[in-house]
């Protein structure tokens, strides 16, 4: 087992505060948006071995099967299939879906056809691979997931009370919901920069009055308000009204499918996804907007966020269930004087400890019978497949590892 040397990626929309809380240092003033853990090639963790620091990408890269195990070599190929994250957000995230699997690797094999270099600021698909993700919340944790009702979101719409939005809130209720979505949503994705600042800057106005008000959208409206707020005129303000708004509790998990249209507004949460950097975004962003290809992409389909709750088996793992075999998140809440909990060993894991302290013991031969880990808070470890390890606390551990 290993300990991780993490990178934290300073994007503009990152706390100044949360990470370096979580992990008990100073902050520097600058936003901390992402703390990696992994091996991901943008960014990934070290471990030393007695040798100096080395990338957990060479670790692997030098032995897969080794590290790995021969089931996740053989199921993904020699690298390790998910990226774990601390993602702190202080300032909506860009609004954005993720292709399936199909869609990647042909969007990825058209890009390298037309020799669109990987570090373009301007290329989609940075990899052949989908990126569904789970994020599950340490603080509470807002966000933008899945479509509405159509009639919700005409009636959230109409309730602004902005004429240029009419015709949206008619199509709403006019069509088959499928279509509504299309076509109103490509709509407002296409329209006239300029025309639509001022339907926007009407909009956000009235969402700060009705965000003042009581009511079961006023959280909502509030919300959108706040999104206006760090980006006057985008017309992703009325495309975020079209979409479910969520507030996640701690230990509460959202999943995110590919096609499904999100964005992350405020809070600190574990992030967990497929070992991928494809994204596609209409707006809330200085970054690359591709407009056609995420309408293209996206699912226009309304469904209610499901919000998971992990679900505790007879070991006391808490299992947040996800339909994907890339990723597999769990979490054990560790009280004083809790025994040993044995952790499987059949998969490589990071493991994450969120609060308190966590103590890895190895179980197995090799020399590895005896040998112990402290990791404190924002603290995190690598265990390759094959290596017996007991966690105990007391504290809250988050599992990263693969569907066994």
């Amino acid at each position: 087992m290993d300990r991780l040397v993490n990178t934290v990626r300073p994007y503009a929309w990152g706390s100044a505060t949360a990470i370096p809380e979580l992990l008990g240092t100073e902050p520097t003033g600058e936003p901390q948006a992402e703390l990696w853990m992994g091996a991901h090639p943008g960014a990934p963790s070290r471990v030393d071995r007695g040798e100096g620091p080395v990338a957990l990408s060479d670790v692997i890269a030098a032995d897969p099967e080794g590290e790995l195990g021969p089931d996740a070599v053989g199921h993904f190929g020699p690298r390790l299939p998910f990226l774990l994250k601390v993602l702190a957000a202080a300032s909506p995230l860009s609004l954005q879906v993720h292709p399936d699997l199909a869609q990647a690797e042909a969007g990825f094999a058209d890009e390298e056809a037309r020799g669109v270099p990987v570090d373009a600021a301007h290329r989609n698909y940075k990899d052949a691979n989908h990126k569904p993700e789970l994020i599950c919340a340490l603080t509470p944790f807002d966000g933008l997931c899945g479509f509405r009702d159509a009639d919700e979101a005409a009636g959230l719409l109409a309730a602004l009370e902005v004429d240029s939005l009419k015709p949206y809130v008619d199509v709403l209720h006019a069509h088959p919901e499928s279509h509504a979505l299309r076509e109103v949503l490509t709509a407002v994705l296409t329209a006239d920069r300029e025309a639509i600042a001022d339907t926007v800057h009407q909009a956000a106005a009235a969402a700060e009055r009705l965000g003042a008000q009581d009511g079961p959208h006023a959280p909502a409206y509030r919300a959108y308000a706040s999104i206006a707020r760090h980006y006057p005129g985008d017309p992703g303000v009325i495309a975020a009204i079209l979409l479910n708004y969520v507030q996640l509790q701690p230990g509460e998990a959202l999943y995110l499918g590919a096609g499904v249209p999100h964005a992350y507004l405020d809070g600190l949460g574990v992030e967990i996804m497929a070992n991928s950097d494809n994204v596609l975004r209409c707006g809330l962003t200085p970054k690359h907007i591709d407009v056609p290809e995420l309408l293209r992409i996206v699912r226009f389909e309304s469904e209610a966020p499901g919000v998971l709750r992990p679900e505790a088996d007879s070991s006391g793992e808490e299992v947040y269930t996800t339909p994907i075999d890339e990723f597999r998140l769990s979490r054990y809440v560790l009280a004083e004087g809790t025994g040993p909990r044995p952790l499987p060993s059949r998969t490589p894991q990071i493991l994450l400890c969120a609060s308190g302290t966590a103590v890895l013991r190895g179980t197995g031969g090799d020399g590895g019978d005896g040998a112990e880990l402290r990791l404190a808070q924002g603290e995190s470890a690598f265990v390759p497949a094959g290596e017996a390890v007991a966690l105990s606390g007391p504290g809250t551990v988050f599992r990263a590892t693969v569907a066994a």
